[in-house]
């Protein structure tokens, strides 16, 4: 099966805390610890016992292997039923270059 995404996947054992945002700025869900199933330049897969629904816009500060924090906005776009909870696929739509840089990073050395 040939790969359609734009970046290649990284699996990683990190955590990453998610807070929702509205439309008018008010946060319904206080943060949600997740586990990262595997993490690219343009999104995250990660698992939750929290039910989040797809289209939904969360704050996220990403917790990498060097300790550093990366802040980004994701929206939710698949969700998937398992027995500990959900999968969730999500993009990044909202990140600075210098911190896409580091998940680049990891990447080349994590080839190599």
């Amino acid at each position: 099966m040939e790969e359609k995404r734009k970046h290649k996947r990284l699996d990683l054992d990190v955590t990453v805390q998610l807070e929702r945002l509205d439309r008018d700025d008010i946060t319904t869900l206080k943060f949600v610890h997740v586990g990262i199933m595997n993490l690219s330049r343009g999104g995250i897969g990660f698992k939750a016992k929290q039910k989040l629904e797809v289209g939904t816009y969360y704050d996220t500060r990403l917790t990498i292997w060097t300790g550093e924090v990366i802040d980004a906005v994701i929206e939710i776009v698949r969700r998937d039923t398992i027995e500990e909870g959900y999968t969730y696929g999500a993009e990044f739509i909202g990140m600075t270059e210098t911190d896409a840089l580091k998940i680049d990073i990891y990447q080349i050395f994590n080839e190599l």
